[in-house]
Formats: structure tokens, sequence, C-alpha cells
């Protein structure tokens, strides 16, 4: 373990908690590397499509975190999560995926969530995005 500063999550108490699993922002210190995941799709690698939108946000949020893998991170290296969903009706079972990929995390990432009108399939549903960041050894 490193006695250099971690990524920290920022909660100020002069604005409105968040509404759900996330931090407002967060502070990654200068020393840090980085992965960024492009948007993956709910799309399985014998290339199903679930209907449920939960089910293609796990999907998603499987794909980043072997992205993340590929480049020796875990899924507590997250700092940010943007995700697209094409209707407000997607966002509960969404969000229950987020929720339930960041259960646990010592930090939770800053995380935005956006209504889009579609995807590159009409099947798509869901994409999701990860920003990952950790300091490098001392």
């Amino acid at each position: 373990m490193t006695d250099r500063p971690q990524p920290s999550a920022l909660l100020p108490s002069s604005i409105r908690p968040p509404f759900a699993a996330y931090a407002h922002g967060t502070h990654v210190p200068a020393g840090a590397e980085w992965v960024l995941t492009s948007g993956q799709l709910g799309i399985a690698p014998d290339d199903t499509i679930p209907a449920d939108v939960r089910a293609q946000a796990e999907l998603c949020f499987a794909a980043c975190e072997a992205i993340l893998a590929a480049a020796g991170f875990t899924r507590a290296d997250t700092v940010r999560i943007n995700a697209f969903v094409t209707d407000r009706a997607h966002m509960a079972g969404y969000m229950a995926a987020r929720d339930a990929w960041c259960a646990g995390l010592p930090r939770l990432p800053a995380s935005t969530l956006v209504i889009v009108s579609g995807f590159t399939r009409p099947e798509f549903l869901v994409e999701v995005e990860v920003t990952a960041a950790r300091l490098t050894s001392a």
C-alpha cells in the first residue's frame, strides 16, 4: 500500500446529496494511470441481446470490467460511469444493474445517465462507458 493520496469521492455538504449510489465528483490526484472504455452495449459474446434493460446493462458492466482487467484494473478503480438509455422507463433497470456493480466499492464513482433517441440497432436499450484511475507506485 502506498502513502500517496488515492482517488476520493467529492460529496460537498453544501449541495443536495446524490439521488442514488454515486458521488457528485471524483478527485484523482497527480500521478495516476488511466483506463477509458468505449461505450459497451448489452450484447453477449455469442451475439445474443437480452430484451430486458437490466440484463443488457449487466452485460455492459461485465464488458467494462473485462476491459479494466485487461489493463490490470478492477471495478474499484472506476472514477466515472457514463450511461445512456433509450427511454426513461429503462432508468430503473439500468440503475439496479449499476448499483449492483458498485455495491461494496470502497468509493463510489461519479455517474451520469442520459436518455438518448437510440443506438445503431433498435434492440440495444443501454450503453455504458467507464473511466478508471489508480495511482502509480511511488
